[in-house]
């Protein structure tokens, strides 16, 4: 068969082939048990699972959807792997079709939690992804599914499949919110006096560590505007927010961002224009004027680079002196080992000028993080190192700043809870700034206790 242009459909019938668990007739594969299913009241008994998916392939042709989703939830809670496997690849097609991302993408997503390797299912489930907007999150499965091993030639329909891979909603966005204890809310040193060039420096308690509870809120909403069929108009507006009971050390930002996509082949580029702002404490804090361009690249079939340069133009409000120019450069790879398992790697370099050399930065670190499944669970690990020097030392104090940035941390999603389409998560990090200037200077552990999609 000779492929003219990569489609969902091709996808399906080359994989049909390579999973037979989702691809045969139910009653050439369902072992023929009795089942005894009950709604409200009414009962189906004495018959065979292959019946009953006989009954609900009967009711889905017939439009009665309703139904076929009432046999497909209780054949999904049967004993047997293969029958619940099968219910929710039914069932999770049939939302698909209805258009009902978010369903489709929890039975996808509850199969591939007992067989991982389902290849099929992944794909799948990459493709609600991409209905949904998350394009992310839908190549990051394709990556999954290539590394469960697939034969080269459906390899090469993945290829084609992941190459044309683009979001077609028009509007969309994501959000996600936490309890946040903190024993360092405003990441400040716990010394109660500060060595300067005139005398000691004593601070005053709101200057010092402080810690708190806090809630967590964070959210984009964009639109994908269709000009050519390789030129999406992205537009884009984000935002972060740390809230806690003593307002004097609320963070909010937020930033708005009008982007152009150009997509062919295995790169994606995406240069963007707009502007960004800070508020703390209840007051402005800072303006940036910003431009970007991202870079995402798929190296070979399990991994993926991402390149991003960024300028700003940033003014400070409460101090003319930080006003200056921000550089910003990253490299990213994340590639996946396994079905289960993934790794990435971060470099980054920064650059900020300012008025006030003491305020003049050069910057670099590095990240590395790695993420596993493990049935209704996903753990996830990151460690950032990061080395900043000043260009002059800032008065009052006595040494030029030079510090080491330390971060470590775990986390992990629990989809046996799901309520909505969402679950929790729990993050927990610890953070050390080691400066040789002593406002630098802190420790910090922060924990996130929130909720996040379960797919």
């Amino acid at each position: 068969m000779k492929y003219i242009a990569p489609s969902a459909l091709a996808l399906t019938c080359a994989l049909a082939c390579h999973s037979a668990a989702y691809a045969q007739p139910a009653d050439a594969q369902m072992p023929p048990p009795a089942a005894h299913l009950s709604d409200e009241g009414s009962a189906l008994t004495g018959l065979s699972a292959a019946q009953l998916f006989d009954l609900a392939e009967q009711a889905r042709t017939a439009g009665r959807t309703a139904d076929a989703e009432a046999i497909y939830t209780a054949l999904a809670r049967d004993p047997d792997l293969d029958i619940r496997s099968e219910a929710r690849f039914r069932l999770g097609m049939m939302l698909a079709d209805q258009r009902r991302h978010a369903d489709a993408a929890l039975a996808f997503r509850a199969i591939l939690d007992e067989q991982p390797g389902a290849a099929r299912v992944r794909l799948e489930l990459a493709r609600v992804l991409a209905a949904m907007g998350d394009e992310g999150r839908a190549r990051q499965q394709i990556r999954q599914a290539q590394a469960s091993g697939l034969p080269p030639e459906v390899a090469q329909v993945v290829d084609r499949f992941a190459a044309a891979l683009r979001s077609n909603r028009r509007f969309g966005g994501n959000f996600e919110f936490a309890m946040a204890p903190d024993s360092n809310i405003n990441r400040a040193t716990d010394a109660k006096t500060l060595d300067t060039v005139i005398a000691p420096l004593t601070l005053s308690d709101d200057a010092r560590q402080q810690s708190g509870v806090g809630v967590h809120l964070t959210g984009q909403v964009y639109a994908r505007l269709g000009l050519t069929p390789r030129l999406t108009l992205v537009p884009r507006i984000s935002g972060d927010g740390t809230f806690y009971r003593a307002g004097a050390f609320n963070d909010l930002s937020g930033s708005a961002l009008v982007g152009i996509e150009w997509q062919a082949g295995r790169d994606r580029f995406i240069p963007s224009i707009g502007a960004t702002w800070r508020r703390y404490g209840g007051k402005a804090y800072a303006r940036t004027r910003t431009a970007d361009i991202r870079w995402t690249h798929r190296l070979g079939r399990r991994a993926q680079a991402d390149t991003a340069f960024s300028y700003g133009r940033a003014h400070y409000i409460r101090n003319d002196r930080q006003d200056g120019d921000l550089f910003n450069l990253s490299l990213s790879i994340e590639r996946a080992l396994t079905a289960r398992t993934g790794v990435g790697v971060s470099v980054s370099g920064n650059r900020q000028t300012a008025r006030d050399p003491g305020y003049a930065t050069a910057a670099g670190g590095v990240t590395l993080l790695g993420w596993r499944d493990m049935g209704k669970v996903t753990l996830f690990a990151n460690v950032t190192a990061r080395r900043l020097e000043s260009d002059a030392r800032l008065f009052p104090f006595t040494d030029r700043r030079k510090e080491w940035y330390l971060r470590g941390g775990v986390g992990a999603t629990f989809r046996q809870i799901e309520i909505a389409g969402f679950s929790p998560v729990l993050r927990v990090a610890y953070e050390r700034n080691i400066s040789t200037v002593e406002i630098y200077h802190y420790r910090r552990i922060a924990v996130d206790v929130g909720i996040t999609r379960a797919f």
